[in-house]
């Protein structure tokens, strides 16, 4: 076996177990909040761009059949 690769793959599997024993743990469910609520501010500035990207597509073709 690789030597990187090995070490890669204990990297690996430290930062995995980090983030479970993070995600699992009673702070988790804090974080799991703080991620969900981010989340969800991003998937609506998301929505928001995007309908503002449609708003203005669409007044454009609008123009442009003038």
């Amino acid at each position: 076996m690789n030597t990187k690769r090995v070490v890669g793959g204990l990297l690996t599997g430290i930062a995995a177990g980090a983030i479970i024993s993070l995600l699992f743990t009673e702070k988790g469910k804090k974080i799991r909040k703080k991620m969900y609520t981010k989340g969800t501010d991003v998937a609506e500035n998301l929505k928001n761009k995007f309908s503002e990207f449609i708003d203005t597509v669409d007044e454009k073709i609008q123009m442009a059949k003038k």
